[in-house]
């Protein structure tokens, strides 16, 4: 069975197609990169004991800026996202009204440097899990994003047991003063060795010029002596 293709035209990628797309997609990675972020810093997550009292860290950024942004922080409790607090910034410099739903916890970012972070009060194992921190930029048309802290709850901090580092490390380093102490003293033996070879040669150098010079005169004041008369 043969099939034809009638009435399809294959469209052509001329300079004019090329040039738009390249424009948008410009454009494209332009507005991703302006784009709104959230972020709890390097380290995304942090174990606290039992009883204490935690700060849970964000900050939001915008190439563009800010306009009437919201913000959220939210608990995964079981699998159930429950509402921790909420607020929305007019902009940069104002100091939003942040509306609490959860116990224990208080509002420290006041919009300072972007900052949008809580303060958790007295933990409990209760409050181990993932916090949300959410924004949404109505200025980048409604753009979101948001970044999880995960919140670890134990009875006492371990203390870390670094015997075997230590060991190890001084393992690596005696090893590496060994090579070097090494290396110092077969420098030195080959330098010794070095001289001694050159003054053996100067002093072989000297002793053959010596002879040379004692064959020379012994020879010279025997030919010196006149020839005796004959009478």
């Amino acid at each position: 069975m043969e099939v034809q293709w009638a009435g399809v035209e294959v469209p052509r990628t001329g300079p004019q197609h090329t040039a738009v797309g390249l424009i948008f997609s410009l454009l494209l990675g332009v507005w991703y990169v302006q784009g709104l972020e959230m972020s709890v810093g390097k380290i995304p997550f942090l174990q606290a004991v039992n009883g204490s009292t935690v700060l849970l860290p964000c900050t939001y950024l915008s190439c563009i800026g800010i306009k009437d942004l919201y913000f959220s922080w939210t608990f995964n409790e079981n699998g159930t996202m429950q509402k921790v607090c909420d607020s929305h910034i007019e902009s940069e410099e104002s100091k939003p009204q942040v509306n609490i739903y959860r116990e224990r916890v208080e509002f420290i970012g006041k919009n300072i440097d972007r900052n949008v972070s809580i303060l958790l009060w007295n933990i409990t194992f209760e409050d181990a899990g993932e916090w949300t921190c959410f924004g949404r930029n109505p200025k980048e048309k409604g753009r979101n994003h948001s970044t999880i802290f995960t919140l670890i709850v134990v009875d006492e901090l371990r203390v870390v047991d670094n015997t075997l580092t230590i060991i190890i490390a001084s393992a690596v380093g005696g090893g590496i003063a060994a090579l070097m102490a090494f290396m110092l003293l077969k420098n030195f033996t080959l330098f010794v060795l070095a001289k001694l070879e050159e003054k053996n040669k100067e002093c072989l150098v000297t002793s053959s010029g010596i002879d040379n010079t004692e064959n020379g005169l012994s020879g010279s004041k025997a030919d010196s002596k006149p020839t005796p008369k004959r009478k």
